[in-house]
C-alpha cells in the first residue's frame, strides 16, 4: 500500500511539473492600434519629378563632388479633420548613397553596376498651416521631437511633423517646400565615358499619431 501511494504522488509531482514547464513555455501578446475617424492625403506639385535635365560631365567639378542647382517641390497635406500627422520617407535607392553614415541623405542609384552616382536630401522649409508651426523631426519613433536648428530636412529613418512647440499639432491642411539639394560624386569615382541617369527614387509615408 505505502509503495502504490509513494508512485501515485511521484506521479502527481510529474503531472505538477509538466504543468510549470508547459506555463512556463507560454508568452501573451497585444495586437493594438485606432481607428482614427479622418484621414489625411499628401500631394506633390510637378508630379513629384525633381528633374535636373541633362549635365555634361565637363561641367562636373574637377577636384571634388558637385553640387547641382537647388530645385523644390510643394508638398501639400490635406485631411478631412483636424489630426495628429508626421511624415516619414524611405529611399528606394537604399544602400547607393555615397554618404551611407548620413540618414538624411537619400541615394541616386547605382551605375556601371555598382558605383554609387551621389545623394540628396530633402529640406522642408516654411510650412504654411491652420496656424503658425515650423518642422519638428524624432529620430525615435515619435516618443521626443526636437526643433532641428542646423537645417530642416527629411530623413529616411526619421518622422518629420509640424507644430509650434517641440509637440506635433492637429493639423487640418499644410503646405510645405520641400528643397532638394543633389550632390554628384567625384569625377575620378565615374565613368564619365558613359551616360549616367540620375535615378533617386523616395516615398513618402503618413504616420498617424
Amino acid at each position: 500500500m505505502l509503495k502504490d501511494s509513494l508512485a501515485a504522488l511521484a506521479g502527481a509531482l510529474l503531472i505538477a511539473q509538466g504543468a510549470v514547464a508547459l506555463a512556463a513555455s507560454t508568452v501573451d501578446l497585444s495586437v493594438k492600434g485606432a481607428i482614427t475617424p479622418s484621414a489625411c492625403t499628401p500631394s506633390l506639385s510637378d508630379g513629384g519629378v525633381v528633374d535636373y535635365g541633362k549635365i555634361a560631365a565637363k561641367d562636373l567639378s574637377p577636384s571634388g563632388t558637385t553640387l547641382l542647382p537647388r530645385l523644390s517641390l510643394q508638398l501639400t497635406v490635406d485631411c478631412e479633420a483636424q489630426t495628429l500627422f508626421a511624415l516619414t520617407g524611405r529611399d528606394n535607392r537604399l544602400g547607393s548613397s555615397i554618404f551611407p553614415a548620413l540618414n538624411h541623405m537619400y541615394g541616386l542609384g547605382m551605375v556601371s553596376g555598382n558605383v554609387k552616382l551621389g545623394a540628396y536630401q530633402i529640406g522642408v522649409f516654411d510650412p504654411v498651416a491652420d496656424e503658425p508651426v515650423y518642422p519638428l523631426y524624432s529620430s525615435d519613433q515619435g516618443a521626443t521631437w526636437l526643433v532641428n536648428s542646423f537645417g530642416s530636412y527629411m530623413g529616411h529613418y526619421h518622422w518629420t511633423a509640424f507644430g509650434d512647440t517641440p509637440t506635433p499639432k492637429a493639423l487640418r491642411n499644410v503646405k510645405v517646400d520641400l528643397r532638394f539639394l543633389t550632390e554628384i560624386a567625384r569625377v575620378q569615382d565615374l565613368p564619365i565615358t558613359e551616360e549616367m541617369p540620375i535615378d533617386g527614387s523616395a516615398t513618402l509615408d503618413m504616420i498617424y499619431l
